[in-house]
């Protein structure tokens, strides 16, 4: 089993995103829903977060005749908080957080926007690199 690691970048200069391409063979997950299936485990899990809904975007998009990736069969954003602590109204901004799973053929691809705590940053990060779960 290969160490998957987030990859932190800009997405359109300003926004601090964490990603990740899973291959379909280094997952026992078959589809996006599977995926999604898994994080929730996780957020349900957690003592500390709430799980709150998960989007469509796919089905979304294509239903508004919008436009989507041809190497996307599939898209949906699973959406939760952690929220431990409401120290003032502009954390509002930031949260709730959301990890988006894309269906890209032969691989799957996770992002999510860079949480401003440090340990829903590692929590997230485990969760999406814990999916690489075939030797």
């Amino acid at each position: 089993m290969k160490d998957y690691e987030m990859k932190q970048s800009l997405l359109m200069e300003k926004y601090p995103v964490f990603d990740m391409t899973l291959p379909k063979t280094e997952t026992s997950c078959a589809s996006v829903d599977e995926i999604i299936a898994k994080l929730k485990a996780n957020i349900d899990a957690h003592p500390k977060v709430a799980y709150i809904a998960t989007f469509d975007h796919f089905s979304h998009t294509k239903s508004i005749d919008g436009t989507v990736a041809e190497n996307i069969s599939d898209a949906k954003n699973i959406v939760f908080c952690f929220g431990v602590a409401l120290p003032n109204p502009h954390v509002l901004a930031v949260r709730p957080r959301a990890i988006g799973v894309a269906d890209l053929g032969d691989s799957f691809h996770l992002t999510f926007l860079e949480p401003p705590m440090e340990v829903a940053t590692k929590e997230m990060e485990a969760w999406c690199k814990a999916l690489a779960d075939k030797a």
